[in-house]
């Protein structure tokens, strides 16, 4: 089955439904989580989207039986590009292993929940496979230089703590505490003022990749100073209640 979309207020949650196959992600897939990346980046109520897995496992990649295949000509790497550039914040849902093209999806995102006992591993260089630009870049941002290539050059299998001690997982939680973890990091991202939320982690990563745009940076910044949320922000604060934003 495709991936499935829902949205309830601030928050979406992308579903991959292939449990029988590891969620493995076939070109229609591709196809389907790049439109539903879309439909939310138009819903100007969300400020997380999340994506997660059915069954046993988060992800096992691209099936690349099917590289070359016919359909809508969606690549793998656009996809993944299209959740780091996806304007709400994300969080990847790690109850399982996470394989492949996967791991790539999971570092696309801004946060990474993950639970004891899951593992993850690149094996392109075992398969003949060169990754693509935006992919290897992750890659260093996120883990460093010495650790993208241990996982790309080795095609060596890690567990869950030397996860998080590389910092492929933002969290690692059990697998009892997962659903409350990613539930308080969403309300505490949806918490947050609209304008200033989108802003920085839009700039974050920008910078991250070397391709800041300082004039739109100023705009910004420029945009969240005269904002009514900013204003609402310090009276919350003086009289020590919850902010009320209304991203404007």
């Amino acid at each position: 089955m495709l991936p499935e979309l829902r949205i309830q207020d601030r928050v979406a949650t992308i579903t991959l439904r292939r449990p029988a196959v590891a969620n493995r992600l076939a070109p229609e897939d591709l196809a389907a989580l790049i439109d539903h990346v879309a439909a939310v980046n138009a819903d100007e109520r969300v400020l997380v989207l999340r994506v997660r897995g059915e069954g046993k496992y988060f992800c096992s990649g691209y099936d690349i039986g099917k590289i070359g295949a016919g359909g809508r000509a969606v690549s793998f790497e656009a996809m993944v590009d299209a959740f780091e550039d996806a304007r709400p914040v994300t969080i990847a849902v790690l109850h399982g292993g996470v394989y492949g093209g996967a791991t790539d999806l999971a570092l696309a995102c801004d946060f990474r929940v993950g639970v004891q006992g899951i593992d993850m591993f690149m094996p392109a260089a075992r398969l003949g496979l060169h990754f693509y630009q935006r992919g290897l870049e992750r890659y260093v941002a996120r883990l460093g230089l010495d650790m993208a290539k241990r996982l790309f050059l080795t095609a060596q299998r890690i567990d869950a703590q030397q996860m998080r001690a590389c910092g492929f997982l933002t969290d690692l939680v059990s697998p009892e505490s997962l659903e409350e973890a990613v539930e308080t990091l969403t309300g505490q991202l949806a918490g947050m003022a609209p304008i200033a939320l989108l802003g920085m982690k839009k700039h974050l990563n920008r910078i991250a990749r070397g391709t800041l745009d300082v004039e739109e940076l100023n705009r910004d910044v420029a945009r969240s100073r005269g904002s009514d949320d900013i204003r609402e922000g310090a009276q919350a604060w003086a009289e020590k209640r919850a902010p009320r934003f209304v991203g404007r």
